[in-house]
């Protein structure tokens, strides 16, 4: 687990040869809100403290890393994220560490989200989670600056991605599809260039 940061990436632990399909990557809790920090617990009664058992995950689950042990937890089909500092502990209960930063409100909703989770209960929507507007918009913004890095013009992207619209040559020039896909096309640059990292956080949520 290194920083990668000089090369546009962030901390985590994956083979850059594989697909992320492929495997699991794990993120550092500073990089990513939405990792929850955990540490056996100083005192709790055996009636009081939920199990969380790291037993049965294999190497692809679980990882350590020169900052601590990383675990990727699936309950109930939904996926968590855990951080420890040091090894874990067999049988151990565990309590959970969030500072008093920018992203509290996101951590904190992550280990409500693991706590529920651990108890058998519906664990609710992640605070990252992307509409499908935003999916759909980030697809053709990568689209459109791939179309462009290869040699395409705006015309021919928009001829490609909206065929729907049949935009002559002479009103290109002015037309509002035009100055869509120029955003498009900035908007899909801005992401390869780093931007992406953007869509590890959850939005802001300004009051």
């Amino acid at each position: 687990m290194t920083d990668s940061g000089s090369i546009g990436g962030w901390f985590f632990a994956a083979d850059p040869e594989r697909s992320f399909l492929e495997q699991a990557v794990f993120w550092a809790p500073e990089a990513v809100p939405t990792v929850v920090p955990v540490r056996p617990a100083l005192l709790a009664g055996s009636h009081t403290h939920v199990r969380l058992d790291l037993n049965e995950l294999n190497e692809s689950q679980f990882r350590q890393g020169p900052d601590g042990w990383h675990a990727v937890l699936h309950l109930r089909g939904v996926e968590h994220r855990i951080w420890l500092k040091e090894a874990p502990i067999i049988a151990a209960a565990y309590t959970v560490e969030f500072p008093f930063d920018r992203d509290f409100e996101f951590r904190a909703v992550a280990g409500m989200r693991l706590w529920r989770g651990l108890n058998g209960r519906p664990q609710g929507a992640p605070p990252h989670a992307i509409s499908a507007h935003r999916r759909r918009r980030i697809a053709l913004a990568l689209r459109a600056s791939d179309a462009q890095t290869d040699g395409a013009t705006y015309y021919e992207i928009a001829q490609v991605m909206l065929p729907a619209q049949r935009i002559s040559k002479r009103d290109w020039g002015t037309h509002e599809v035009r100055d869509q896909i120029k955003r498009l096309v900035k908007t899909g640059l801005a992401l390869v260039q780093g931007g992406y990292r953007a869509l590890l956080r959850p939005p802001s949520r300004k009051r």
